[in-house]
């Protein structure tokens, strides 16, 4: 039976799947399976699945019809053996050792999750920016402001942590990671954070995460969610999330207007929160503001850091 079982929602992927499995076939660990979940392509990805299944006994693949992330997820975490639960979507790359990390942190029973660091490219090997970790574990607090765990990709929990929490909800296609991640936490997981590279987030507009619109709306479904445990959001909390959606604005092309607006947004709110730490809040605002005078690449580099 496989130590690690490794979910993979898979939708209209074929232009980035081969790499996505690839990295998880060049894992240093071999105690893995791969549940790959296509959620009803209609561009040829189920056909790469299925030649990867096809020279790989460890890779399994479901189809279901289209019904969403959450959904592909859920179903793959059914069909799962491993005491480990592991997420990676079909545009993201492990790096070669995660599975090695993990398998350390996982020898401490007191801990029922792990997240890493996560490097954003465009082109691999060329990384923008990496993300920050913790010092100490996850909280609501932190949910509540810029998800540290920032992608799917990046989260592995034990089996029962999953049974006693439940699964994702499959109403929301935006921030369904961050309200399942919220009620694990309010639950009581130790989620322990790792100051090691996992991830290579691949930057792109034509993710779900390009729809800001959706995100904010479904963010309130995951508020809802905090608010049984006791959380509501500060100014600080609101500012720093205005601050995520403003760079996530910028990096994905949205225009001027847009990343100007959520930055007076999260500045009313609070500016001590928008702005600080300088490198990311002081960077974004200047981006967000003289972004018309800049060539592109130019301002990505300053708000991307």
């Amino acid at each position: 039976m496989p130590k690690f079982s490794i979910i993979m929602p898979c939708f209209n992927a074929m232009e980035t799947v081969d790499a996505s499995i690839a990295a998880v076939v060049a894992q240093t660990r071999w105690d893995w399976e791969l549940i790959c979940v296509d959620d009803g392509s209609s561009d040829g990805t189920l056909q790469r699945l299925q030649s990867w299944a096809m020279a790989d006994s460890r890779i399994h693949v479901i189809r279901q019809e289209n019904a969403g992330p959450s959904v592909a997820r859920n179903r793959g975490v059914q069909d799962a053996q491993g005491a480990i639960i592991c997420f990676c979507d079909a545009d993201d790359l492990w790096v070669e050792t995660k599975l090695k990390q993990l398998a350390d942190a996982f020898s401490d029973s007191r801990i029922d999750g792990v997240y890493g660091k996560i490097a954003f490219f465009e082109r691999f090997g060329h990384i923008e920016t990496t993300s920050t970790v913790a010092t100490g574990l996850l909280t609501i607090p932190e949910l509540l402001g810029e998800n540290p765990v920032c992608t799917m990709s990046n989260i592995s929990v034990r089996r029962e942590v999953i049974t006693h929490c439940g699964g994702f909800a499959e109403g929301l296609v935006h921030n369904e990671d961050l309200e399942w991640l919220i009620r694990l936490v309010g639950l009581g997981a130790v989620i322990q954070p790792m100051n090691d590279l996992h991830v290579w987030y691949r930057s792109s507009g034509a993710g779900l995460s390009s729809d800001l619109r959706k995100m904010a709306h479904s963010r309130a479904l995951a508020l809802t969610t905090a608010a049984r445990f006791g959380y509501v959001p500060d100014a600080t909390q609101e500012a720093i999330y205005l601050r995520y959606l403003a760079r996530r604005a910028l990096r994905l092309d949205k225009g001027r207007g847009v990343a100007r607006r959520l930055t007076l947004e999260g500045l009313s709110k609070s500016p001590r929160g928008f702005l600080f730490p300088l490198r990311r809040g002081g960077a974004t605002a200047l981006a967000a503001f003289v972004a018309p005078l800049l060539p592109n690449p130019v301002h990505r580099k300053i708000f991307s850091k």
